[in-house]
């Protein structure tokens, strides 16, 4: 692990800004490549002078962009045409695709932003939205910000904490629990408000 985090300082220090754009996408795709080795060692170099923090964040956030829309291209024209042909087959007949798609229609926006900030299924949300092909703008909108929002965590771990990759593990963590209790209260409220408009309705 010390050689990889060694590795990623020389080369996003090499590569610079496009070198971080190219790690966030694959890590926002569907390939396992966790954020918490690229975006850290980005924000310690910053730290040091050699980046700018505003800057990592922007290529993080656009690497993850890209990395998103890969997912969602590759679910709505490869995917959806498979699973509306085969989908019986897979226990999800016709009547249960349109399900999904009018989950999305609803309930995509708050889906997209909240998956965005979970680790495990952050890149695997691009999926859903691509096969329910939910409007474009507002994937777009909130995949940048659940994205932005984990990017900026891991950008200042890494710059008030450095290369020690022990420690950025430890806040990490600690930065993921915060971020899993307010999930939990803005799906409460997000719930409560629904079922409040429901029932008006």
């Amino acid at each position: 692990m010390e050689q990889m985090i060694a590795w990623l300082v020389e080369t996003i220090g090499r590569m610079g800004y496009p070198g971080i754009i190219a790690l966030m996408f694959l890590e926002s795709s569907f390939i396992p490549f966790p954020s918490e080795v690229v975006i850290p060692p980005a924000g310690y170099l910053a730290s040091r002078g050699e980046m700018n923090i505003y800057l990592v964040v922007l290529s993080g956030v656009v690497g993850s962009l890209l990395g998103a829309f890969f997912n969602y291209y590759i679910a709505l024209f490869l995917g959806r045409p498979l699973l509306l042909k085969y989908g019986r087959y897979l226990f999800l007949p016709p009547e249960r695709f349109e399900k999904v798609d009018r989950f999305f229609q609803v309930h995509g926006e708050v889906s997209t932003f909240v998956c965005r900030l979970l680790p495990g299924i952050r890149q695997y949300i691009s999926f859903p939205a691509g096969l329910a092909r939910m409007n474009l703008m507002k994937f777009s909108f909130y995949t940048a910000l659940g994205a932005g929002i984990w990017v900026v965590v891991l950008a200042w771990i890494g710059y008030f904490v450095g290369n020690n990759m022990d420690l950025v593990k430890q806040y990490s963590h600690q930065a993921t629990l915060v971020l899993a209790v307010g999930i939990t209260v803005l799906l409460y409220v997000y719930v409560r408000r629904y079922l409040a408009k429901m029932k008006n309705r």
